[in-house]
């Protein structure tokens, strides 16, 4: 609970930094998670007995950092999913790419589906059966050292999409030995949601969060975050 780190709170959602390799919600290894850490918190501090609501509008991959915005009220949720849905939630990400994209600005569409045995993700043909349509933007910042420091902009949410679709174009996220095998160098997992934009479900003031990765820690002390992020101007 003391680790946890609240952003934004009010009557109708709560935004936490999720820190990496902490699961969203409840996963098979039963370790502690953003959900249920957040419920305690509100029990404890809001001394609400029984069962705490709290809706899980989007998720983060166990190993990826980063905001996150959970709904405390079911019309709250409703909302935030119906933005989802609509494209008014932007979902901003910086990842350390190993080597460097052909170009520097592109949009990424794949279809891709995932094997439920191992838990990966594959690009597949449009045509194969349970495939998901994917789509990112990312634009490079900055090199150094054969990596690449890249902001991507999600347009859909699909499991593991970033890692799977930059690799699919050559350029495996740092640390993703799972995706990109050796050539993604050993080390924590260089991808961090920095960026979050929406409307507030109730006030309709437009939200922004950002949230700089651990820049003490390889490879983000090879880049300069801070300098990045002032120069991203919102779609709004």
């Amino acid at each position: 609970m003391e680790d946890l780190t609240i952003l934004h709170e009010d009557n109708h959602i709560i935004v936490v930094l999720k820190p990496q390799n902490v699961p969203s919600c409840e996963d098979e290894s039963k370790d502690l998670d953003m959900l249920t850490m957040i419920k305690e918190y509100i029990a404890k501090t809001y001394n609400k007995q029984g069962n705490v609501y709290l809706g899980l509008v989007h998720r983060l991959d166990r190993p990826t950092g980063g905001v996150m915005v959970f709904a405390k009220s079911s019309k709250a949720a409703a909302r935030l999913s119906e933005q989802m849905k609509n494209g008014d939630f932007e979902k901003r990400y910086y990842a350390v790419l190993v080597g460097k994209p052909r170009e520097e600005k592109a949009t990424l569409t794949h279809y891709m589906k995932k094997n439920a045995v191992n838990n990966m993700v594959y690009v597949c043909p449009p045509t194969t059966v349970g495939a998901k349509f994917a789509e990112l933007e990312y634009r490079t910042v900055e090199e150094n050292s054969g990596l690449t420091l890249a902001d991507i902009t999600l347009h859909t949410g699909r499991s593991h999409q970033i890692r799977v679709q930059m690799n699919a174009i050559g350029t495996p996220v740092f640390g993703d030995m799972r995706y990109g095998g050796e050539k993604a160098k050993k080390g924590y997992l260089a991808l961090w949601a920095y960026y979050l934009a929406f409307t507030h479900p109730v006030s309709k003031e437009r939200l922004v969060f950002r949230v700089e990765p651990v820049s003490d820690r390889t490879p983000w002390n090879l880049f300069d975050t801070t300098k990045s992020v002032k120069i991203v101007k919102p779609n709004y």
